[in-house]
């Protein structure tokens, strides 16, 4: 029993981050003592999308839990800081207030903002301004290269259309998706596999581009493109065991009939 630890029916912040200073302290937990950012930088993604999918099932309850363990995280990470001296939550805190006292000048201050695009506009700007970027190419530089990539992809577009590189329009970036595929085809011809990759993530990157100009995020159309597989597999599969067939043995022609007709029977369940 921890000496002077209250028990409560309710607890708040300032108690999560006692909590997690007691199992961090030589009386604690073990394994809390021996956690340092990187052995528990894969378990804060790991939170993040639980949450994430939690917003996407509209779960309130799932995502008042996964909120919680994304806090959790936080609050590791930075008592971690607090130990070696550097900083501590409430340094955090600061930051971010800061942060957004400054990026919200038309609420803190006296700029006029009348709709998002505008709110957006500023932001960058001064985004900009307090990183000390002077040119458009460090804020592209700046979009980190841990974020999965086609998301990364999407952001580094978006900044390079604020800085006036853009296609007129979707058509423009259909067109280039297509010259990719030419050249990867090419490529593909060649068996060149270093050159396959370097096509293969151009043509990647060309269809984020179409995903953007269609303000569809590439994320989401893959996420639901990956699910629509499934169902797709999965329903193949029954097919094949009602009809006594084995799955696994059947012919490319056998399995391209029998994937129409679950993709036939799922249209029809969703019109």
């Amino acid at each position: 029993m921890v000496e002077g630890f209250e028990f409560k029916n309710k607890y708040n912040f300032d108690d999560l981050i006692k909590i997690v200073s007691i199992l961090r302290s030589p009386g604690g937990c073990p394994w809390d003592r021996e956690q340092t950012h990187k052995s528990i930088r894969a378990n804060f993604i790991e939170e993040t999308y639980e949450a994430i999918e939690a917003i996407d099932n509209d779960d309130p309850e799932l995502l008042k839990e996964e909120l919680g363990d994304v806090l959790l995280q936080v609050a590791l990470h930075a008592q971690m800081e607090s130990e070696a001296g550097r900083f501590n939550i409430d340094d955090v805190a600061d930051g971010v207030c800061k942060k957004l006292i400054v990026r919200h000048p038309h609420v803190f201050g006296d700029v006029k903002a009348d709709n998002s695009n505008e709110v957006l506009k500023n932001w960058d700007a001064i985004k900009k301004r307090t990183k000390n970027q002077k040119s458009d190419t460090e804020t592209l530089e700046s979009v980190s290269r841990a974020l999965p990539a086609l998301m990364r992809s999407y952001k580094v577009q978006k900044r390079a259309s604020r800085a006036g590189f853009d296609w007129p329009d979707v058509y423009g970036a259909l067109s280039k998706a297509r010259e990719e595929l030419s050249e990867l085809e090419a490529e593909i011809e060649k068996g060149d596999k270093q050159a396959c990759l370097d096509e293969l993530g151009d043509f990647l990157f060309a269809a984020v581009n179409i995903a953007r100009m269609l303000e569809i995020e590439p994320e989401e159309a893959l996420t639901f493109s990956c699910d629509k597989f499934i169902k797709r597999f999965a329903l193949c599969e029954k097919l094949a065991a009602e009809s006594g067939s084995d799955f696994q043995s059947m012919s490319e022609k056998e399995m391209d009939v029998l994937w129409e007709k679950a993709k036939s029977v799922l249209q029809s369940e969703t019109e």
